[in-house]
């Protein structure tokens, strides 16, 4: 398993340089694929089109016994392993360094076939399902959609011994009732309620136990396995059925890490890793037993969590704690977003963990007071007086006149509404975070300002997560 390691910390050298964020488009990696229609290890083809007529490629590499399909993408905003098979195709056109051998085994003992964007249309708008608001992965059966169509023609003609489903998950998932984020969980799906495991299925399983190994050398602690029970209109759980041992892989949440490039990374190493582990059948060797033993994903965790705050609610002086999470609301900057938070957890959240946690001992929270005096420019919120505005309560500020034009990647310095809109900042379930901690002696220590903290005690905050209310 040192291979694996090795792969990780060699990934710079493969990275394609051009795909840096994760809201990519279709455009930017059709050149990259019609590029390696020049290289000798690879046969790229356009084998069907999306619903809106956009380009799906078929890209095929090796010549060994044992097929292998891969496929990314099928829900538009889940373009992690995307990336990472980017980075793939470039390290198996790489010649003359220290994996020369490594990729002479892959391609020898393997014949490879990636489907590096299987819903370019809900790529394009950053959405999970495709132009019909079909859910790609529930449509095995119907297959009403031109992708799934796709997909089923290919994994029959081909009929691959192995098959990768690639997605995206929420980052909120933990590793079963630990505070650490499932950065990458597997799953080889059930074909029956009964969960039953034939050569097929254990094939896929033994598999995992080795990849789980893999991945534990990056993320210790951080790799969990999704519920083996059946979802019937799933492509895994029928491909499975169909007689190809199928491995789930979904990327999560990492802290520090939301363009998912790290995850990225390790998505190269893993996928590289298991090709070597299928191509040498050295799966036969892992324990089928070992892949129960893998944490299930439970969904655990928040943006940001409030501990011990005291608050006031009719009349009654209570401790709660306030999970938040941050959500990212398409601008229309292309490939940019902003933030809208909001309150989804109040009360006990003992079993539940933040990315960030705030201890509130002995603060109270109180709402965001909105500043009815308009402003005319944002000029006017100078660094000093913003500061001085939130270490008085103020969360939000009302204009004259709305800046709609703002960059979503300069953010706002406090929420802004309009002198005449109405808003309210009262703590309550799916409503806004806007609140502000204070001091016993009534000095505010943090705001919180669409979901984000500012400590007013410590270095100078960066004040720039608000929103136009």
């Amino acid at each position: 398993m040192k291979l694996g390691k090795t792969l990780f910390d060699a990934h710079s050298a493969y990275r394609e340089p051009t795909i840096t964020h994760r809201r990519f488009k279709h455009k930017d990696i059709v050149p990259l694929l019609e590029e390696l229609k020049q290289h000798p290890a690879f046969q790229v083809q356009v084998v069907g089109k999306s619903v809106e007529q956009r380009d799906i490629y078929l890209v095929k590499a090796g010549t060994g016994p044992t097929k292998v399909m891969l496929w990314s993408q099928m829900h538009g905003d889940e373009p992690t392993a995307t990336m990472a098979l980017l980075d793939i195709f470039n390290f198996l056109q790489a010649s003359g360094d220290e994996f020369d051998a490594v990729r002479k085994e892959i391609l020898e003992q393997n014949t490879l076939y990636f489907i590096p964007m299987l819903n370019p249309d809900g790529t394009d708008v950053y959405k999970r399902r495709n132009a019909l608001n079909i859910d790609l992965n529930r449509d095995a059966i119907r297959l009403q959609s031109p992708e799934a169509r796709l997909l089923k023609a290919l994994r029959d003609s081909l009929k691959p011994e192995f098959g990768f489903n690639l997605h995206d998950q929420s980052r909120f998932y933990t590793v079963g009732t630990t505070p650490k984020p499932a950065t990458i969980s597997f799953l080889a799906p059930a074909f029956d309620y009964k969960q039953t495991i034939n050569s097929v299925r254990e094939r896929a399983m033994r598999t995992i136990v080795g990849l789980n190994e893999v991945v534990q050398q990056f993320i210790p602690g951080q790799v969990a396995k999704y519920s083996d029970e059946h979802e019937p209109r799933a492509f895994g759980d029928n491909i499975q059925k169909w007689g190809t041992s199928l491995i789930l892989i979904e990327s999560g949440g990492m802290q520090g890490d939301p363009e998912k490039q790290y995850i990225r990374q390790i998505n190269f190493a893993t996928i590289l890793a298991a090709l070597q582990i299928i191509g040498s059948k050295s799966y036969t060797r892992f324990e089928r037993a070992e892949y129960y033993k893998i944490p299930e994903n439970q969904r655990n965790l928040f943006d940001l969590v409030l501990r011990d705050v005291r608050y006031k609610e009719n009349g009654k002086n209570c401790v709660i704690d306030v999970g938040i999470l941050q959500e990212e609301i398409d601008a229309p900057i292309p490939q940019q977003f902003y933030y809208k938070s909001s309150v989804e957890e109040i009360g006990d959240m003992s079993v539940f963990y933040g990315y960030q946690e705030l201890d509130g001992k002995g603060l109270t929270l109180v709402p965001g007071k909105v500043l009815e005096t308009p402003l005319n420019d944002l000029s006017e919120l100078t660094h000093e007086r913003l500061l001085q505005l939130l270490s008085e309560g103020y969360t939000t500020v009302r204009m004259q006149t709305l800046p709609y034009n703002i960059n979503p990647v300069e953010q706002l310095p406090l929420n802004l509404v309009h002198v005449s809109g109405r808003v309210s900042h009262a703590l309550g379930l799916d409503r806004m975070a806007n609140f502000v901690l204070r001091q016993e002696d009534g000095t505010v220590r943090y705001a919180i300002v669409n979901g984000f903290v500012y400590d007013l005690q410590g270095e100078r905050p960066r004040l720039f997560h608000g929103v136009v209310l």
